[in-house]
């Protein structure tokens, strides 16, 4: 049995487009961002032939984030019952809820070209995606039902109706009862509630077929009718994570111009208003602050709020557990490479710096409605900087690169390590627990923002350089 810690926000990232970023050297780079930002769930892509290592995934769950995993499992052979049972076993012994199994199946391209030309495409899905399911809820995990396509080469809400009809028909209530549905909501580059409401609120739009006075389930709200589809079929809503969410650079479904990534910012900030935290209440229109973000031009790292009627949404969000935004990161050989909010090369898209604003102005707003002496954040707490404060008495902070950590600066410290014996890291978010914060190298790695948060903690700051002279700062 694992001691975790509950995720904090209902919002959430996808991690990276593919399964080869599990290394404790990643962990250490992409932990710290993640808490920064606020993150509190992250899916991950999970191979079939091995486990994600269980170092990578206690490390995000002890840190509040919940993963969940994503098999984009072949329609065209058959899946070992047996191997996914043994994972599935060692995932939910670990801690893990949330399955999502295969990936769009209501498209072409999921499926070879023999199967997808098939009569009864959604019957022959459901022969893999039951055993499966059934044995995930064995294990103690809770099935996903597949994010399907927008739209879709298969109407995605067809799609989602004759598969819960079908269920019910084989006999399967229980498990469509069981499992939650995964769904991508991108916004396309249309207002936040095009289709708030679903089907009820427009109900001459039919599949295939949307009239130009008409809002369909390709944005955002596309929670809003899958779970007007769950209710019709099963007589009770389903929980629903929203695996991919969220405004993309260069979406641009409705117009001929591209999403530029001020807006892209604005509209993803909007989305985190409305999700900001797990037991708040969202019926309110986006916040209490007013309205929509507003990056300014002028101050790219400042954030207004503004009443803007057409941005208002009347929230229904009770049964979404999370909204995983799309993309944390990718290589520059990856065709999602555009979409990602870190490049490789260290520069970051606008979202990154106003996430990490919200996420900072949430915690103080926290930790101004509790006890001012005593949080259970340290980071936030009014107090923090005094001695009894600073469980870490001297910490020494270490830079880390693109490609991990360099083995030439653990040759440089080796003497300094034993004559102070400090602890070591590579976050700067941890060092704030430091009485004592010594930063190794050239302090370019570390923001002067950080810097400030350090010294507004209460922690003596200096720098040693690779030739071992102490500076103060």
């Amino acid at each position: 049995m694992f001691i975790t810690n509950q995720p904090t926000s209902r919002l959430g990232l996808h991690y990276f487009p593919d399964s080869l970023h599990y290394r404790e050297q990643d962990l250490q780079i992409w932990l710290p961002e993640l808490q920064e930002l606020g993150i509190g769930w992250l899916t991950l892509f999970a191979p079939t032939n091995r486990a994600i290592p269980e170092e990578f995934i206690q490390g995000l769950l002890v840190a509040g984030i919940q993963p969940v995993l994503q098999f984009p499992l072949q329609l065209d052979i058959e899946t070992l019952n047996l191997q996914l049972n043994i994972l599935f076993s060692n995932y939910a012994r670990w801690g893990i809820q949330y399955v999502a199994l295969f990936d769009r199946p209501n498209i072409r391209h999921s499926w070879p070209s023999a199967g997808w030309v098939q009569t009864d495409l959604v019957e022959r899905f459901l022969d893999f995606f039951i055993p499966l399911a059934e044995t995930a809820i064995q294990a103690g995990l809770k099935p996903v039902f597949p994010p399907l396509e927008p739209g879709g080469d298969y109407w995605d809400t067809a799609f989602l109706q004759s598969a819960l009809r079908s269920l019910q028909r084989r006999g399967k209530t229980r498990l469509a009862q069981s499992m939650a549905l995964g769904a991508y909501a991108w916004t396309y580059n249309r207002p936040l509630n095009w289709g708030a409401g679903g089907p009820e609120c427009w109900p001459v739009t039919q599949p295939y077929y949307t009239p130009a006075e008409s809002q369909d389930q390709i944005g955002f709200r596309i929670f809003d009718w899958y779970q007007t589809v769950a209710l019709a079929e099963i007589g009770r809503p389903l929980p629903i994570l929203l695996l991919r969410a969220g405004s993309r650079p260069g979406d641009n479904l409705d117009t001929s111009q591209n999403l530029d990534l001020r807006k892209h910012a604005e509209e993803n900030m909007a989305i985190a208003q409305l999700f900001s935290q797990v037991g708040k209440d969202t019926s309110n229109k986006l916040s209490n602050d007013g309205g929509a973000v507003n990056l300014h031009s002028n101050q790219p790292n400042r954030i207004s709020f503004e009443s803007d009627e057409n941005q208002s949404i009347e929230p229904g969000l009770g049964e979404i557990v999370c909204v995983n935004y799309w993309l944390l990161s990718a290589s520059f050989t990856s065709p999602e490479i555009d979409d990602a909010w870190y490049k490789p090369d260290g520069t970051m898209l606008p979202i990154v710096n106003a996430m990490k604003q919200w996420s900072r102005k949430l915690k103080d707003a926290n930790a101004s409605t509790v006890n001012k002496s005593i949080t259970s954040d340290p980071f936030s707490n009014p107090t923090y900087g005094t001695n009894q404060n600073h469980p870490i008495d001297h910490y020494l902070l270490l830079p880390i690169y693109a490609w991990g950590v360099a083995d030439w600066d653990f040759e440089a410290i080796k003497p300094y390590l034993q004559k102070f014996h400090p602890t070591i890291g590579f976050s700067a978010y941890e060092a704030r627990l430091a009485n004592r914060v010594t930063i190794f190298g050239e302090t370019t790695y570390i923001s002067d923002e950080t810097l400030a948060e350090l010294h507004t903690a209460g922690c003596q700051v200096e720098r040693i350089n690779r030739d071992g002279i102490l500076l103060a700062l």
